[in-house]
């Protein structure tokens, strides 16, 4: 008996007359293999397509030789009947047709992640995932949206890269349940650490309209308790509703700097493995051997990128969005710069770690480059430097956690 197959695509690959293609590096498989690059044979394959909504799913399924899509309305979340038109629409393809039949289901991922995809996978039905930003868009002219127009283009690019034009979409991995609760850690974390930044700028903010002015990037603990005694610029007592305002946002100030201090003991229990299972956890400790690198980077990066296996340099800075994006046309020859399409989070941090490089590794191989060849021709040449030395550190880090090849000229620390 054949099993299902589902796929998941991007809702903006439709069909039309001009196209261009997003993304770079073909994807790979943790063994550096790229993913589902044979052909189908599509005499024995059912394609469908699901358009996902918060409140309707639309399940667009055409058998072997359909030229339309039959489509099929139903609420979000029925799973039950998602399977039920499945198994229908397949039960009456082998009919018609005598033979067995699969079938292969594609949706678009976004708002509902991947928790359809495991769903399916736990089913015994084989799930691939595309990525987004490698799908074919239409170049000119309105085109009519529809949940159904837009299910029943799906199951034809499914068609079409299923019967070999793996050019129409990629492949990418369905991380692992552990993988992507890993990344909860940082990411509480940094929204945290946003939110805590926020309020601080808000207090301020507030004492700055009556001339009192604070210092720093912390609260003291006692701003509280001198709110009373507060005399403004010209002399006045803190307003009742202001002062108010102001312990009540201290309030959650305070509330907020005791998550943070969780998360980061959770974190902490996390790697040291007695509390939760983070993946990776060796590579975390690897990369914060390296001066420069604290705990709190070399988790994001483990999290977000590290846990993968990539077969060559150039995969890695595509995953990053680090990649250069070259435009050239006739005698016009130019670069337009990174194409920021991978992990924002790790690209971020990555230029973050690069600026504490320089501070913490000033004899490494990468500083000296830096230095030589950017710190001297301006801010602008140094913001952009800092790109490429970014992704020069990532490389580097990526064959440190893999192979135990210390970046050149870097210190461990002691």
């Amino acid at each position: 008996m054949h099993g299902h197959l589902a796929v998941v695509v991007d809702p903006m690959q439709r069909d039309g007359a001009e196209w261009r293609t997003l993304g770079t590096a073909k994807p790979k498989t943790d063994t550096g293999v790229p993913l589902m690059t044979i052909a189908t044979d599509m005499r024995d394959v059912c394609c469908a397509a699901l358009e996902l909504s918060k409140t309707g799913w639309v399940c667009a399924f055409a058998a072997p030789g359909d030229s339309r899509a039959s489509v099929h309305k139903m609420k979000a979340g029925d799973t039950e009947r998602l399977l039920g038109v499945l198994n229908n629409g397949k039960a009456r393809a082998e009919r018609e047709l005598g033979r067995p039949v699969e079938i292969v289901l594609c949706h678009e991922v976004g708002y509902d992640g991947f928790w359809l995809a495991r769903l399916l996978m736990a089913r015994g039905i084989r799930t691939i995932v595309f990525d987004p930003a490698s799908f074919l868009m239409p170049r000119r002219g309105r085109r009519a949206k529809t949940d159904r127009l837009d299910a029943e283009g799906m199951t034809r690019t499914l068609r079409a890269w299923l019967a070999g034009n793996h050019d129409a979409a990629r492949e990418v991995q369905i991380p692992s349940v552990e993988q992507e609760d890993a990344k909860r850690i940082e990411r509480e974390r940094k929204s945290l650490v946003e939110e805590r930044t926020s309020l601080v700028g808000r207090i301020k903010g507030l004492l700055a309209l009556h001339g009192i002015w604070l210092t720093g990037k912390r609260i003291g603990q006692g701003l509280k308790a001198r709110l009373n005694s507060m005399k403004t610029g010209d002399g006045r007592p803190l307003g009742p509703f202001l002062r108010g305002e102001i312990e009540r946002l201290l309030t959650r100030y305070d509330m907020i700097c005791q998550q943070i201090a969780e998360v980061e003991a959770e974190r902490k229990a996390a790697l040291d493995g007695s509390a939760g299972q983070f993946p990776k956890a060796d590579k975390v400790r690897v990369l914060s051997t390296l001066g420069g690198v604290g705990e709190t980077t070399a988790t994001v990066l483990v999290a977000e990128v590290y846990h993968r296996t990539f077969a060559t340099r150039r995969h890695l800075a595509s995953f990053l969005g680090l990649s250069p994006s070259p435009y050239s046309s006739g005698e016009v020859e130019r670069d337009q710069g990174i194409n920021k399409a991978g992990n924002k989070l790790a690209r971020q941090t990555l230029v973050e770690l690069a600026w504490f490089w320089l501070r913490y590794q000033p004899d490494s191989k990468l500083s000296l480059w830096w230095r030589e060849r950017f710190g001297a021709k301006g801010m602008r040449a140094r913001k952009v430097g800092i790109v490429a030395l970014a992704r020069k550190l990532a490389i580097a880090l990526w064959r440190f956690v893999e192979a135990g090849v210390v970046p050149e000229g870097a210190a461990l620390k002691g």
